[in-house]
């Protein structure tokens, strides 16, 4: 608002300087001037009045427009502000003031990739403003983008080197991309500088837990609830630095304060089932982790917790059940290289398939570059990420068009292979399709993706102890293989694991109704009728 206030003064005085050359401005240049004065000495009614005036008789005047929407803000309507701001970036597309409001509304609302937009182009225009570079930073960090969100939150710092709302982002932000020992310096001097900050407590409370100093974590944690009694986040905090110190009844009470006003949360009723257990309560840990379960069965420590508790209960065969589908469920994650590299893309899969659509392959290449500057990436590898872009899109052949070319310019390269295979399966050309998984293997041979996609091979061509092999091997989480492995164990009569491999598919594909469809109908057809009810009861809250 601040920024915003000394834009417009210094307009309007400019202007009024300049139209001595033209008086017949003056008096609309004097209007917002008095308008102006109004608004820094509170009388926003009749201030709001005067710029009405104005728009009525110019709608387009700029400045008058930046008014009425700071008065809005200021009078607490800020969705009508928004909507001013809005307005005013139609006529003034490159107003640094217009695209620095707008997208802060964007990131406010949950619009990421809007309000990204909108302050990289703000930033464009002002590169050394302090504010936009600091909501440029946040909006980085929300999208998962910290590498990026450092060097903005460090302009925003040049640009205002004593603001400690700065200091604590930058503290915030260099605990997020794993420097928490200079992040909670940061934290700490701004919070020594204004102990009013908001959440400065549980940004402390949040590094201390990251370095594993649980006792000062506490403590922090501590002060924050008692700031803020409502913030859930806080409690949770809290509960979890407690749980880690075995404080396990303090723990169960800040999870219990969680759940009283997020009765779903997965973490806290995970956290509470794990107290109830140490704290013997045996059967509540149960009814808790049961919970936990048929909402998310993916929680790998809620099988866990509820093994034991079900040992404690006398239950041996609940609690064997339950300790060897975690120990399966605990090999899927090792599936871990193809899923951490999708994730490092995630934050530009989005803009990809957007320049793609549009036709302009070069910048999707440029854009990939540009995301993993400083990596290990290679030319080679944008090419894969393009054409395995245009093969989900279905344009085979451009897709085939861009790994041919990533082969061309690296034959080592991972996945072009791979994702030739995928195409040729889904064209049923199962001797193309194993070539190409024969030649990425080849390359890598622990290449999981590629192990996993054989085991599709082998499955189509009947070959069933080999397709288990290949599945199991792979440790592929991918509900689709997994019903091909579940089926194959039915094939060669290893009904336990087929058994066994159903429950974590059915985990897996709680989303997917079509698929849970076929896997029942899978059940049923091989005898196992109880287990396809339960896993159809289990699979809603």
């Amino acid at each position: 608002m601040r920024r915003l206030l000394l834009t417009l003064l210094l307009a309007s005085s400019l202007a009024i300087v300049a139209q001595t050359a033209r008086p017949a401005a003056s008096l609309q240049l004097q209007q917002l001037q008095r308008a102006l004065s109004l608004a820094q000495n509170g009388d926003r009614q009749q201030a709001m009045t005067i710029v009405a005036q104005l728009l009525e008789k110019d709608p387009k005047f700029v400045s008058a427009i930046k008014l009425k929407g700071m008065l809005l803000e200021e009078s607490g309507q800020a969705s009508e502000a928004a909507a001013v701001y809005e307005e005013g970036l139609k006529l003034a597309p490159r107003d640094s003031d217009f695209l620095l409001k707008v997208g802060i509304y964007k990131l406010a609302s949950g619009q990421k990739e809007e309000a990204l937009g909108l302050l990289r182009r703000c930033v464009t225009f002002a590169p050394d403003d302090g504010d936009a570079n600091f909501y440029l930073a946040q909006a980085y960090h929300l999208n998962g983008e910290d590498d990026l969100a450092l060097p903005a939150i460090r302009r925003s710092l040049k640009a205002e080197p004593g603001n400690v709302s700065v200091w604590q982002k930058y503290g915030e932000l260099l605990c997020s991309g794993g420097d928490c020992e200079s992040g909670l310096r940061w934290l700490q001097k701004a919070k020594h500088a204004d102990e009013t900050l908001p959440r400065i407590d549980f940004d402390i409370a949040a590094a201390d837990y990251k370095l594993m100093d649980m006792d000062s974590a506490v403590k922090a944690a501590s002060r924050a609830v008692e700031v803020q009694p409502g913030d859930s986040g806080a409690w949770q905090l809290l509960a979890t630095a407690d749980a880690k110190l075995a404080h396990w009844q303090e723990a169960k009470t800040s999870f219990e304060r969680v759940l009283a006003s997020r009765p779903n949360d997965m973490d806290s009723l995970l956290g509470l089932g794990q107290c109830e257990l140490e704290l013997k309560n045996y059967q509540a840990s149960v009814d808790r982790l049961q919970t936990v379960l048929r909402i998310d069965p993916t929680r790998l420590l809620a099988h866990f917790y509820l093994s034991r508790a079900y040992a404690a209960l006398g239950r041996k065969e609940d609690a064997q059940h339950e300790a060897a589908l975690h120990q399966l469920m605990m090999e899927h994650v090792t599936f871990a290289r193809s899923i951490e590299s999708e994730q490092r893309e995630s934050p530009i899969q989005a803009e990809t398939r957007k320049l793609l659509a549009a036709h302009r392959e070069e910048a999707a290449l440029r854009l990939y570059e540009t995301h993993f500057t400083g990596t290990s990436a290679t030319k080679a590898d944008a090419y894969v990420f393009v054409g395995k872009h245009y093969l989900f899109m279905g344009m085979t052949d451009d897709a085939l068009r861009c790994l041919h070319q990533a082969l061309k310019i690296q034959p080592t390269v991972r996945g072009a292979h791979t994702y030739e295979g995928i195409l040729a399966l889904k064209l049923n050309d199962l001797t193309r399709a194993e070539a190409d998984f024969t030649a990425e293997l080849a390359n890598d041979p622990s290449y999981q993706l590629a192990i996993a996609e054989m085991g599709e091979v082998r499955y189509h061509q009947g070959r069933w102890a080999e397709a288990v092999e290949q599945l199991v091997k792979s440790r592929t989480m991918t509900p689709e293989l997994l019903f091909l492995l579940c089926d194959s164990y039915f094939r060669i009569g290893k009904v336990s694991d087929a058994d066994l491999n159903a429950e974590a598919l059915a985990a897996y594909a709680r989303n997917n109704p079509e698929l849970l469809k076929e896997l029942f109908d899978l059940l049923i057809r091989n005898g196992q009728t109880e287990l396809a009810k339960r896993l159809a009861v289990n699979r809603t809250p």
